[in-house]
């Protein structure tokens, strides 16, 4: 079975570029499943309209993070997207749930989770472990295999959970930072790992924003609404190819395309 993660959509141009090449990926790398994280689609939040646009492209499961409510619209819009997630282990009574179930072509059931970090998040949520084990129990018997993502900022927090979850399931991402690691691996009990996948959106930008945004803060400037930077875009992400068998990750690349 093979998985495609893709990192944050940013802004105009990541929706852009994810409507270029979003379905030729797909048929590329003959994903199974297509898992893309749209928070950013509104720099900030995304919209209900975007959530659909990026169910459009062809994502399976749209995954989303500490911006959820960026656009307080979509709160009241999960019911129509039933495999559109928030992070799991926010606040049971939010809208929208944090896991859904996935059946591929070859008839697998996938489970997906999303989950938030707690380091530096300033997010009221339940912990990540707790949560994500009490889940994986409850769905024992429902799905063949788990596909967890991590929405942190804490690189720590991340290789943490992969390792707690190894050998349980078949893969665990990292989004949030905006920022392509380079250590992608399968860990000892065959669990696929990438502390972030990155971003979709503009290259020449910070995170997705302009860049003289981002020095105007850190040089104590007056606060501004954000705005997506212009210019060439890049999508990036992971495929990982997962044993049908034993749910085991066979490898994980990394992938970047302008």
């Amino acid at each position: 079975m093979i998985l495609l993660a893709i990192g944050d959509v940013s802004g105009g141009g990541g929706m852009e570029i994810l409507s270029r090449h979003l379905r030729s990926l797909k048929k590329m790398y003959s994903a199974d499943i297509t898992v893309v994280n749209g928070e950013n689609a509104s720099v900030i939040g995304a919209s209900p309209d975007q959530i659909k646009e990026i169910f459009d492209m062809g994502a399976d499961v749209v995954t989303l993070g500490n911006h959820v409510w960026g656009r307080r619209e979509l709160a009241e819009r999960f019911e129509d997207f039933p495999y559109l997630l928030r992070p799991l282990n926010m606040s049971a009574e939010l809208p929208g749930d944090g896991w859904t179930v996935v059946h591929t072509r070859s008839g697998k059931r996938v489970a997906v989770i999303n989950l938030i970090g707690r380091v530096n998040m300033n997010c009221l949520t339940d912990n990540p472990f707790v949560a994500v084990d009490r889940k994986i129990r409850e769905l024992s018997g429902i799905a063949d295999i788990f596909v967890v993502e991590i929405h942190a900022e804490a690189t720590s927090e991340k290789v943490a959970l992969a390792y707690y979850l190894d050998g349980r399931v078949s893969a665990v991402y990292g989004t949030h930072t905006h920022i392509q690691t380079a250590d992608e691996r399968v860990l000892p009990k065959g669990t696929g790992y990438i502390t972030d996948l990155g971003m979709t959106g503009p290259i020449e930008s910070a995170l997705g924003i302009k860049p003289e945004q981002a020095v105007s803060y850190f040089l104590g400037g007056l606060y501004q609404r954000y705005e997506s930077a212009k210019g060439p875009c890049r999508i990036n992400g992971a495929m990982f190819e997962i044993d049908d068998d034993t749910g085991k990750c066979r490898s994980v690349s990394r992938i970047s395309v302008t």
